[in-house]
């Protein structure tokens, strides 16, 4: 049986204070997840920078939900990676609305935001922050609303139920998106067509070139 991904944030991971908590004071509350991929904070920054529905990459959640059944995408696209505070990531097909992004420092973290024509503070902020661990990085993902938000409109005292227990089914699936597709290699601007990138893919390439080696005929074994 496989092992199922953890999606816990840590208690410090949840109570501590990460980019874009400013910007949303007071708030009505925040979602706090988070991953471990064995990947590099460069090799996950590109799959972030590229999120969106429609002609993006995808948000690697449940396509039939947030992207009309179109696959999110399996590769980093190159014309996808220009990212300027203002720019809109679409949450669905066709829409001119979507988030914001509202801040980021490359490789370190992305701060997304819900804009309310009128309003002085964001409606939601989305952020993702990547912190580098000896062999691998920590995704953490915080999601926060402020005071007046309604999910889908739905009456105040059943909003932050629904909105915790929906959160929760697409970030995980986010998160194991995202780290699948960071583990697994892709191609990237000026890379040989189908080269591994991921520091894990590296491996498993090097294992498998030292495999085959140690199997070529003729070559002398030491005694086991």
């Amino acid at each position: 049986m496989s092992k199922v991904r953890s999606v816990r944030a840590t208690r410090g991971e949840r109570t501590r204070w990460l980019p874009g908590d400013g910007l949303i004071l007071p708030s009505i509350g925040s979602l706090t997840h988070a991953i471990t991929i064995k990947a590099t904070a460069r090799e996950i920054w590109p799959w972030l920078v590229q999120m969106g529905a429609g002609s993006r990459a995808g948000w690697y959640s449940y396509d039939r939900l947030d992207n009309d059944g179109v696959q999110s995408a399996e590769r980093i696209i190159p014309e996808l990676q220009r990212l300027e505070v203002g720019m809109i990531m679409p949450w669905l097909p066709r829409a001119t609305e979507g988030f914001t992004v509202l801040d980021f420092a490359p490789e370190r973290h992305l701060v997304l935001g819900w804009l309310v024509p009128g309003a002085t503070t964001p409606r939601l902020t989305w952020t993702f922050v990547l912190e580098p661990r000896p062999g691998c990085t920590r995704l953490i993902v915080r999601g926060r609303a402020e005071r007046g938000y309604r999910f889908f409109g739905v009456p105040r005292w059943m909003s932050k139920a629904a909105a915790r227990t929906v959160h929760f089914f697409m970030q995980r699936k986010q998160l194991i998106g995202i780290a699948r597709r960071a583990e697994g290699g892709a191609s990237v601007p000026g890379a040989p067509p189908g080269s591994l990138t991921s520091a894990a893919s590296r491996t498993r390439l090097a294992q498998g070139a030292s495999e085959l080696v140690d199997a070529s005929p003729g070559r002398d074994r030491a005694p086991s």
